[in-house]
């Protein structure tokens, strides 16, 4: 097991701090084992195994837990109105009305909370209302290619081996020592999608759900609307709404299974309300769902969004008249724009991802990322190995 320092660190900083933790992501992509790292960092450093309450509500173990009363009986049985208590719940979206639980917790002084969920509205409605200003989310992903590296450190296959390696069956770590990392993933994506999306939203037509997301993974990184998708399954002669696919597309969101980047017109500086692009969690699910060859592009362009978002950019797709940038990123004051594409082959390609950039009349930093070995900058466009612009921290 390796740690995670990226976000161990975060929430190391953070203990003792007057402010609820909360960790978000999809299922299985590591938020547990870094609740039990948090647990074991506070036992090294003299915090007694009787002031740590851990509430995992996957484990057999709270199965009979049902309620907030079930779980605040619990509690008040493992502490006192003295002593100082560390309280982790774990997968917490399971029990109706927890925030008030967690509310009522965080109220007391000797309580330090922390939370998980795998839903990204977690955050949202009745939860941001009673806790404004007073938790601070930490999103999680699955591996990031260096992690990845650091996991296979012993292995004998090359960076670029395991690059591509990455590139097919992503970064969900138990799926790691697996002979058949497919089936894992199937497994896995149809557990998520049931438990978190038919289930959850009493999903009646699964069919429509199933062909909704093969066709937003077999796009990703494609400019998408709800009413190309309605064309797109009118072909099949499915009659759907705009209303119910943007639903769909909802789930799939608070799922944490893909996730939406809005367009933005870097002339008119505002957000444009229609074509979106989508990007999946993790490409081992692409792998698994598609089972056919795939556009090496628009994976790389995926690799480089959740690598954006773990090193805290916010990310938009920039339009420039008719030319189209890939990222424009976002953190604090700083901002940069990002093409990215599988490799510069021609004059024809490289006209087509430097142009936009070298017609954006700003001081900004502007990146071409590709797989090509050879610097290619041009005109004050910076060029950068794609593997490189992973395991390094020039952006």
């Amino acid at each position: 097991m390796i740690k995670r320092e990226h976000y161990l660190n975060q929430i190391i900083d953070l203990i003792d701090k007057d402010i609820i933790k909360i960790l978000t992501g999809v299922r299985r992509s590591g938020k547990s084992v870094l609740l039990q790292q948090v647990v074991n960092h506070l036992k090294n450093n003299g915090i007694k195994e009787e002031n740590i309450i851990f509430i995992d509500l996957e484990s057999p173990d709270f199965l009979s837990y049902s309620t907030i009363n079930d779980l605040n009986e619990y509690i008040k049985s493992k502490s006192n109105k003295t002593d100082k208590y560390y309280l982790f719940f774990d997968e917490i979206q399971r029990i109706e009305g927890w925030q008030r639980l967690v509310n009522a917790y965080f109220s007391l002084d000797n309580f330090d909370v922390y939370v998980t969920g795998s839903n990204s509205k977690l955050l949202s409605g009745e939860f941001a209302t009673y806790l404004t200003g007073r938790y601070i989310n930490i999103k999680i992903f699955p591996f990031s290619f260096v992690e990845y590296l650091e996991y296979n450190k012993d292995s004998n296959l090359s960076e670029k081996e395991l690059f591509r390696e990455y590139l097919t069956f992503g970064g969900f770590p138990a799926s790691f020592e697996l002979d058949n990392k497919i089936q894992y993933l199937n497994d896995l994506f149809d557990s998520i999608v049931f438990n978190d999306i038919i289930k959850r939203f009493d999903i009646k037509n699964v069919d429509l759900l199933i062909r909704l997301t093969h066709f937003l993974v077999s796009n990703i990184g494609q400019l998408v609307s709800a009413n190309s998708i309605v064309k797109y399954l009118k072909k099949d002669r499915i009659n759907v709404s705009v209303n119910t696919v943007y639903n769909y597309i909802s789930y799939l969101e608070e799922a944490c299974l893909i996730y939406k980047v809005k367009r933005e017109d870097l002339i008119g500086k505002k957000i444009l309300n229609h074509l979106e692009k989508y990007y999946v969690v993790d490409l081992g699910f692409r792998e698994s769902i598609l089972k056919k060859d795939l556009d090496i592009g628009q994976s790389l362009e995926n690799i480089v969004y959740f690598e954006l978002l773990r090193r805290g950019y916010e990310v938009n797709i920039g339009k420039y008249n008719t030319k189209e940038i890939d990222f424009i990123c976002r953190k604090g004051s700083e901002k940069i724009y990002i093409q990215v594409t599988y490799i510069l082959a021609n004059e024809e390609i490289h006209k087509r991802e430097f142009d936009p950039l070298l017609n954006v009349n700003d001081n900004y930093p502007k990146y071409v990322l590709s797989l090509d070995d050879f610097d290619m900058s041009y005109m004050g466009v910076k060029h950068l190995n794609i593997i490189n612009f992973l395991t390094g921290n020039e952006i």
